[in-house]
This record gives C-alpha cells, structure tokens and sequence, in this order.
C-alpha cells in the first residue's frame, strides 16, 4: 500500500467531480504565487505552479476527465511553433489560465493556455558561442513562479527574473563565473521566498555548487559547494572538510580543468515539515577519477564526495544535513542528479517518509528522507558494474569494470547515459508505482594515455571519446543499434520490482505525467505521443506528432475543462551524439519543435510534415596519409564527436560533418574550425586548442568516413537492382 503526502491542502483536495473548481480556491490573483500556493500545490489541479507539480516532484495530477474511458477522444486543441529548431526539454508552468514555458537558448514564451493566444515572449539573447560550453544542447528545462514573477536560469549562466503579465525583466544576476564553462539548463525552484539554482559544466573542469538568492532583488544568500576546494583551509565548512578526506586534495588545486565536477544541473525536491531541500549531485571532473584523484600508485583512489550523491540541506541557510553517495569514487559519468520523488509509503507495516531516485547507475533506491537511510536498492535494468548493494548501501563493484584502477578498456552497462537521465519520472499513489522512461545502452570506456586537460576547448573526461566508434559497416552498426533499447517502467518501488514494462526502439524517450484517469502521457523518439493505461502499460491512445519527444508533459484545467501540453522536439545528449543514420535502428529523427496541447474533442490539426531533405553524401577522394587520418580521428574524438557525433557518422540535430559544404575546401573548413566564422551559431573557433594542421588533419578523416559511407550506399544500390 502506500499513499501519496498531501501536504498542508488536503483538506481541500475534493471529490473527483468538483476537481475542476479547485483553481477558484488556489488562483493567484492580484496577490501572486505564495508559500502557502506552492506546499498546497496538491489540491490545486487547475494550475501547474512548479517545475513538478509540487514539492514532491511526483508529477501526478488527481485530474480524471480524461481517463480510460475517454481518452480514445483526445484530439489536438492547439498547438504553437517554436523559433528555436534545437533540443525542447522544457515542463510548461500553467498559473490563472495562462501557460509560460522555456525554449531552446533560453527564450521564454507566454500563451493564453486555453486559446493559444501568445501573450508575450522573451530573449535573454544568450551569446551563440556559449554553445561549446554545453555538454548536451542548448536546452532549458523550465521556470519557478513566486508573487507576481517567474525566474529562469539561462545557458549563459544568468539567473533572470520576469514580470508574469507583462516578459519584461525585474532583475538578473551572474550566477556563475563568465570566464568558466559553466552552464544552465535546469529550472529553478522557489522555496520562502529563495530562488534556488544549479548549474551544469563537469566535463569542461568545473566545481559544482547550487545557490539561493533573494526572489525580491537578486542577492545572493548562501552558496553550497559540493565538491572541495583544492586551495581550502581549517575555514572550510565541516562538510567539506569530511569531503577533503576523500579525495586528493594536491591534484584537485593542480588545474583550474581538474575543478572537481560536482554540478547540480537538474533535480530537486523539497519537504516544507521537515525542511529539507534535496539536491543530486553529478558526476566527477574529469570523469576518469585517475586523473582526478589520483592514489600513491597512479590509479584512482577515494569515494571523491559528494560526487554521484543525494545531499539534504537546509533552505534557510544552506546548512549541511545528510547524505547518500549512489556511486562512490565514480568514473563512469553515473550521475545522481536523476529526478527525486518524495512519497510516504507503508513499508514492512510502517509508514515511511522516503525519498525515491532511478540514477544512472541502474540501481532503484528507496531513502528515509529524515536520516538519509537506505531503506532498500535493486537494478530496474541490466547492469555489469557491480552485482548488488552491500549491507551498508555500497556498490558491489565488478574489478574488470574500474577502468580508472585497471588502465584497461571495458564495456560497461550502463554506459554515460545511464539507465535514466535527467527525464522526468512520475509517481501514482493510486497505482503504488513510479514509472521510469529507462533505457538500456552499454558504453567502451577506453583511458587515454598521458590525457591532459585543456580548459579552452572540448570534453576533459580523461577518456579516448573516439576509440569507441563504431566502424563504417552499416550492419554491424545496425546489430550494435539493435542491443540499446528505451523503455517505459512501471516500477513498484516496494518490492523493488517492475510490474509492466513496455519497449521501445531505441532510448531518450520523453518524460512522464501520471493522473487520476488512470493513465500515463509520455512522447518518445518515434514522434509518438501517447497514453498508457497505468495499471498494466496498455497503450490507449496516441498522436503522430511528426518529431521526437523528449520533455515531460503537464496537464491542468481552464474553465473546468481539462487539458494535457507537451513541449515537441527532438534533441538533447543523445540526439546529438547517435548515429543519425540509425537512431531507432531505422532511421534519423528530425526536430520540428512545438508545443501541443490536447482536451476531448479538440479537433486541430497539424500541417502536413515537411519532407525531411537531406544533402547528398558527395566528399571529396581520400589522398590524405594514414598518419594524418589517424590524428584527425584522435583530435576529432576529443573535440568534435560531443556535437557531431562518433566516428563522423552525423547526428540529425546539428550538421553531418560528411554532408558539409565546406569538406571540400580546405579554406572554407580552416575558415569555420579555426577562425570561427560561425561562432554566432554556436560554432566557435577551436584555435586555442587545435593547431591550423590539426583542423586540417579533422578534416582528412571525415573525408575518409565520408567515403567509406558513400562506397556502402553505392554497393546497396547496386544490390537493389
């Protein structure tokens, strides 16, 4: 059994069929989003006030209008284009019938959420070249709402304050150092008055931290790091001085590249009776903790807090109170900074506060969220790195598998992905389940031999990002493609096990929203967006919404009507570092980003998909030496295969380097690469790190994948005839 916390509003919470007239109890009106709105979130089924409904970050609504019966009639109410043809990762707010959400680039857009009427919009005009400092697009996840103002993070490291009615700006603070790769795509959360954000950078050096500022002018109240710092003395918090113990605090102070990771670029979740905000901490800077933490022997050494952690601290003054490292001493990119859920369930007759989280590493954890317990942790997907979880909650570790300690390449499952990413969950407490968008795709972590790091330009993770290529035949790629599957996940996080599963091509399918019409909305990488019935993963209705979805929806009411919206398009980490030619194992995914929103009897339409062109595979001949083509590939691997994907197959959300106009001139390449002429569209100049031979040696190599790929469509024509 178990139940869902209600909060403060439960008393308000009314029958299913008075649901509907809950926004008249909880409108904002002239007074603005409140303390008391957001911890009575619960029983406000009107409106959408935060990023996850609620404190909770369960991302259930009790809304039932739509439910099994009636779903088969949902139909398109409207829908609207969005400028920015880039990854859309965004949770649309929804407060007093009007709907506010975030694009690519960090633009912000307010519609009339019944109509579609656009009520305002707003550009940060983020610079193009902070591009490069973005490890997975250009993306934004969403916005806070407190009193009469909404605050966005933007990638540039901003942290923007909105009027609600009109888009103009009240205020906006640097929150991050300009002259580091730190970035913003998570969204804030608002807890008394505090405007808490994170940031995102571990792979180009940084040190991780989040911070609470003044929702009312900007200035910053606390700032809590989460790694230590190299240079730190007796000064130190005591937290940080119990983490300093774990790592190697010469090599930390060494680099400024070497900044420790750390970031909390994503998930949050706060309980306003015990008072305790919860962050997940991401993964180690580099990646290879034998470069980062270093033992007597060379090899990586220490649990490196509080990397790949769940960290309670207090809101009021950013106080350390607990906390639970998922994966210690991580090399793998295991992350913790997965979506948190607060629930109180009935576990072994008792009732638990618990906390919930499905991170990268593939195991399940159920936390108390008072103590920082582990109640209990079981894999919900395959798994090779470790075997189980030991009697005090650590991994246990398969040796073959530490490649910071073996120096020696292994496949791991699951790779940097993970088996969950930073796409939303959702928790029934109707069904007793918190249902995963999962999936399963093994990574070759190879270690690079004398890897130093280099704060311009590029991943600094401390492994060779090219040597795990696939090669150029088409059906070995296909069969490779063929073992990485997406999968939604009903998962009963008592016995720690999945009731239903249903099995999708491949992975980075969208987020989810659970209801009290007993279903579940989730969009994927087929450009589907469908509701699944949530007691047994029955698919009950879908909608071709010709492009990948990867954002979480929402649903709320105007006028006792109900309504479901999701942000459309494709992009993201995956979708810029797959193989464009086969995604889903069949083919490239395109990006036409718009937000879609649907109520029974809706009866709009979208216009018919543009035909998906593709330039012609047409390089020029391969003359260039092995020697040369071997160092572009190397250099390649190390700065470009994060944007255009490994091996120079193509991604299909920016350019197929083997389709460019420019790969036939040296001058225009040396034009773009070294100089930098597109660096307004986030192609900057790679001059501080590549050599004009270097950019030159890049190009030999895509030269000579793109032949070898031309010579597979020429002989697959040839057996069609």
């Amino acid at each position: 059994m178990s139940v869902m916390r209600w909060g403060l509003s439960a008393a308000l919470l009314l029958a299913a069929g008075t649901l509907a007239n809950c926004g008249q109890i909880f409108g904002t009106g002239e007074g603005g989003v409140t303390g008391a709105m957001l911890t009575g979130a619960d029983g406000d089924t009107a409106n959408w006030i935060s990023h996850g409904r609620t404190y909770s970050e369960q991302r259930f609504s009790p809304l039932d209008q739509v439910n099994r019966e009636t779903v088969g009639k949902l139909g398109l109410a409207w829908f609207a284009d969005m400028d920015t043809a880039r990854g859309q990762e965004a949770t649309p707010l929804v407060i007093d019938g009007k709907l506010y959400l975030t694009t690519a680039w960090s633009k912000v857009k307010a519609f009339d959420a019944a109509t579609g009427a656009k009520l305002w919009e707003y550009d940060p005009k983020v610079p193009g070249e902070t591009a490069v400092k973005a490890c997975c697009d250009v993306v934004n996840r969403g916005l806070a709402a407190w009193g009469d103002k909404l605050f966005l993070g933007t990638l540039d490291g901003r942290l923007v304050a909105l009027d609600r009615d009109t888009g103009t700006v009240a205020w906006e603070k640097a929150t991050t150092d300009p002259a580091k790769s730190y970035t913003i795509t998570g969204a804030p959360r608002v807890i008394d008055g505090k405007v808490i954000i994170g940031n995102g950078g571990a792979e180009f050096g940084v040190r991780g931290f989040v911070a609470a500022y003044s929702a009312e002018d900007g200035k910053e109240l606390w700032k809590f790091y989460t790694v230590p710092d190299g240079k730190q003395g007796e000064d130190a918090p005591a937290y940080l001085q119990k983490a300093a113990e774990t790592w190697n605090m010469d090599v930390l102070g060494q680099s400024e590249a070497i900044g420790g990771g750390g970031t909390v670029w994503d998930s949050m979740a706060y309980d306003p009776d015990l008072d305790l905000l919860y962050i997940g901490v991401g993964n180690g800077s580099p990646w290879n903790r034998a470069y980062r933490s270093p033992g007597p022997d060379g090899t990586g050494e220490g649990d490196n807090l509080y990397l790949s952690s769940i960290v309670a601290i207090r809101p009021e003054t950013g106080e350390y109170v607990w906390h639970y490292q998922t994966t210690p001493g991580e090399t793998w990119d295991f992350t913790a900074t997965q979506h948190i859920i607060l629930a109180d369930l009935e576990i072994g007759g008792k009732m638990r506060k618990v906390l919930m989280q499905a991170p990268k590493n593939g195991f399940f954890y159920v936390i108390d969220r008072e103590t920082g317990e582990l109640i209990s942790g079981k894999p919900y997907i395959p798994i090779n790195w470790a075997t189980g979880l030991d009697a005090k909650g650590r991994p246990i570790e398969n040796p073959e598998t530490r490649v910071d300690r073996t120096g020696k390449p292994a496949l791991v499952l699951p790779g940097p992905l993970g088996g969950h990413n930073w796409h939303p969950m959702a928790f029934s407490p109707k069904e007793g389940l918190v249902y995963i968008p999962a999936f399963e795709a093994a990574t070759l972590y190879v270690p690079q031999a004398g890897w130093k790091p280099d704060t311009a330009r590029g991943f600094n993770v401390g492994f060779d990002l090219g040597a795990g290529a696939l090669p150029p035949d088409l059906g070995f790629r296909k069969q490779v493609y063929g073992t990485v599957k997406g999968k939604l996940m009903a998962w009963d996080p008592i016995k720690q096990e999945a009731r239903w599963t249903v099995e999708f091509p491949g992975p980075w399918n969208g987020g989810l929203l659970a209801t009290g019409g007993g279903l579940v909305f989730q969009g994927n990488s087929g450009s589907e967006f469908a509701a699944y019935d949530a007691a047994d993963g029955k698919k009950l209705w879908s909608f071709a919404a010709q492009t990948g979805i990867v954002a979480p929806p929402v649903t709320y009411t105007v006028n006792g009507e109900q309504y479901v919206a999701v942000l459309a398009g494709w992009g993201g980490a995956y979708a810029i570092t797959a193989d464009g030619d086969l995604i889903n194992h069949q083919g490239p995914v395109r990006n036409l980003s718009r937000l879609l929103v649907f109520k029974l009897g809706g009866t709009a339409k979208l216009p018919p998909a543009p035909p998906l062109a593709e330039l012609p595979l047409d390089p020029p001949p391969s003359r260039a030496s092995a020697e040369m083509i071997a160092l572009g590939q190397a250099k390649y691997g190390r700065y470009c295969a994060v944007c255009h994907a490994p091996g120079a197959v193509g991604s299909t959300e920016l350019p197929d380097l083997r389709r460019s106009g420019a790969l036939g001139d040296a001058k225009a390449w040396q034009a773009v690469v070294y100089d930098g002429i597109l660096k307004d569209n986030g192609m900057v100049s790679f001059s501080p790190s590549l050599s004009k031979e270097e950019v030159e040696a890049i190009r030999a190599y895509v030269i000579k994948r793109a032949n070898e790929d031309k010579a597979i469509e020429g002989a697959k024509k040839v057996a069609r005839r």
